[in-house]
């Protein structure tokens, strides 16, 4: 049971390890992190819920319909992408909007990372637990870094969004609030539809995109941290 915690949980807390060291100017509280991750693990079930409701109505409508490929993009999109990046953004504003902690941009993707792994994490333990070991090192470069990865630009735009606000900037604080959920759902949605697919292009692309992703979220991480700011400034 140890080794299968510690290969669930492992890649997770190694990825927030190196987002935080990459927080340079202030560190957060270790207490604040643990709470966002144990939060982010716990969403998972919510997301549950919401993904079988969403399943549950999208049977309904393409019941007799042969159009497959809407139904994987609705699937993937509206369903397991609103749903999942839904609950982390919530948990992660409910959390951290108010705290004062919360004063720096950097601090918010931190934050979301951790709520995304925390999520991660625990999704990760639950597959291994259902399908073996076996399926522990391709979700450890492929699943837990998307979440990660999701979890960052949330993190950049949620950050973004509150720096608006100290700036009473209301239309771009709204702007940026939506572009926090309106990104992570659309790089999740392309990834769980890519995944899902069974045509040969499609896998391919499938790895093509996870590669560019993760390079492009290495450096976005790097220029987050050098360019970041305190929110009252």
């Amino acid at each position: 049971m140890m080794i299968l915690l510690i290969a669930g949980v492992l890649p997770a807390l190694l990825l927030i390890r190196y987002i935080y060291k990459q927080d340079t100017i202030e560190h957060e509280p270790t207490g604040l992190l643990v709470k966002l991750f144990i939060a982010g693990g716990l969403t998972t079930f919510a997301a549950c819920i919401l993904e079988r409701i969403g399943v549950s109505i999208l049977n309904g409508v393409f019941q007799n319909s042969e159009n497959m490929t809407l139904y994987m993009i609705l699937l993937n999109f509206i369903v397991v992408g609103i749903s999942e990046e839904g609950v982390k953004h919530f948990a992660l504003r409910r959390i951290t909007w108010y705290d004062d902690n919360f004063n720096f941009r950097f601090d918010a993707v931190l934050y979301s990372a951790v709520v995304a792994l925390g999520f991660a994490a625990f999704e990760n333990v639950l597959y291994i637990l259902n399908f073996g070991l076996g399926v522990a090192p391709i979700r450890a470069v492929t699943a837990i870094p998307m979440h990660c990865i999701c979890g960052i630009f949330m993190g950049h735009y949620y950050g973004q969004s509150k720096l608006c606000e100290q700036r009473h900037n209301w239309s771009a604080m709204k702007y940026n609030n939506i572009m926090s959920m309106l990104i992570p759902v659309l790089l999740h949605g392309f990834y769980d539809f890519a995944a899902s697919s069974e045509d040969e292009l499609m896998a391919t692309l499938f790895f093509a995109y996870v590669v560019i992703v993760d390079i492009f979220a290495f450096y976005s991480v790097k220029r987050y941290s050098k360019n970041d700011i305190g929110l009252w400034e």
